[in-house]
């Protein structure tokens, strides 16, 4: 190595001096307008993408077609409501996407002349997703359904309700929780794979990431219904006594629904109680019903004379 390149750098660095001055760059001593600059350049490339995020965002929007009209529409209020983040009217269209908002003692009615009404009460939040589909957040959502079955849904926080040619309530809390009740035809209440269907007349609750429970008549007996509670809540072993015991021929429709829930060593249990009250046709075994054999569990909603199986076959049931 010459002596140059330790004066002025002039001549060729020896290779264990090289090393050791890569190897104290970084303590090397630089100027303070030296780190400013370095501090700087960042944050003025940041900020030149941000900038430029930003004018993207805003062509975009200048140039993306408003959101679709769906065939909604207000046809009758009651107080203030708030559609798209903007007060309510009479004859407003609604369009996907938007959501609706009533205030504390507002009332507000949809209406799609091919599809049905809906009637949303205080306190509510609704967002319309196309012509057959809306999201009730919270509140409370009557709804009577004209089109066919099956066309219409509502979307809760913990359950999908399907429309089979009915009208119904549905109340949401704020919790996420609901309970469905039906006043004329049928719901399928659906939730990952799990379903309730609930008849005229009955009620179903369901809860936050469990989904629609035991469904039950709302005349059904107080013994019945706190013990449904309690199977909803995960209580299985206190629930079944209570309903078994007060169950009458037409809580028939709770005993099937427990019948595909129980667990295996108390479904014997329910099949008991279930054929004492049902007159159940010959062939059903209280094996294959234990089992949960497809065709058994049919015959066995069959003898509820309520809709024969073959009326809703076409929704997929995971026993």
């Amino acid at each position: 190595m010459s002596d140059d390149y330790l004066w002025d750098r002039s001549g060729p660095p020896d290779p264990e001096v090289a090393y050791l001055e890569r190897s104290l760059a970084p303590l090397r001593y630089r100027h303070r307008a030296e780190l400013i600059r370095e501090e700087r350049r960042p944050r003025v490339w940041w900020a030149a993408v941000a900038a430029a995020l930003l004018a993207a965002v805003g062509i975009w929007q200048m140039k993306a077609p408003p959101a679709q009209s769906t065939a909604w529409q207000v046809a009758s209020m009651e107080g203030v409501s708030r559609l798209g983040g903007q007060e309510a009217a009479v004859s407003m269209a609604v369009r996907a996407g938007q959501v609706l908002k009533t205030g504390g003692e507002s009332r507000i009615s949809l209406q799609d002349d091919d599809v049905g009404k809906i009637d949303l009460g205080p306190n509510s939040e609704l967002r319309a997703a196309n012509n057959q589909q809306v999201a009730l957040h919270r509140g409370s959502l009557h709804a009577f359904i004209w089109a066919r079955p099956g066309l219409f849904v509502v979307d809760t926080p913990s359950a999908r309700a399907i429309d089979l040619g009915c009208e119904y309530t549905i109340d949401v809390d704020t919790a996420g929780n609901g309970l469905l009740h039906v006043s004329l035809g049928w719901v399928a209440f659906r939730y990952e794979g799990h379903e309730s269907f609930i008849p005229a007349g009955a009620e179903c609750v369901t809860r936050k990431r469990q989904g629609p429970g035991i469904p039950f008549y709302e005349d059904a007996p107080e013994r019945l219904r706190l013990g449904v509670d309690k199977f909803d809540a995960g209580d299985s072993s206190a629930a079944l006594d209570p309903i078994l015991s007060s169950a009458r021929p037409r809580d028939g429709l709770t005993l099937w629904h427990l019948l595909t829930r129980v667990p295996s060593n108390e479904r014997a249990r329910v099949f008991d109680r279930f054929a004492q009250l049902v007159d159940l046709p010959a062939g059903i075994t209280r094996e294959n019903a234990v089992r949960r054999d497809p065709q058994t569990i049919d015959r066995c909603w069959d003898a509820l004379n309520l809709e024969n199986t073959e009326w809703w076959r076409g929704w997929e049931r995971k026993w």
